[in-house]
């Protein structure tokens, strides 16, 4: 199974050729960690970190 690509700017987990937050194709396969932003009004990790779309984001990026 191939290895899921994340956007090196945003850190979203991304299907297509382009990121659907920053609208760039700069992509790693190299990720460790995941995270779930279900309600980026109340979660206090993304208000940290400064998500601030909804989605699956991974914690490191290589």
């Amino acid at each position: 199974m191939a290895k899921r690509k994340v956007c090196v700017q945003d850190r979203v987990f991304v299907e297509g050729d382009e990121c659907p937050i920053c609208k760039m194709s700069q992509f790693s396969t190299t990720w460790s960690g995941r995270m779930f932003i279900l309600d980026v009004q109340h979660s206090q990790i993304a208000h940290k970190i400064d998500i601030k779309d909804v989605g699956e984001y991974a914690i490191k990026v290589k």
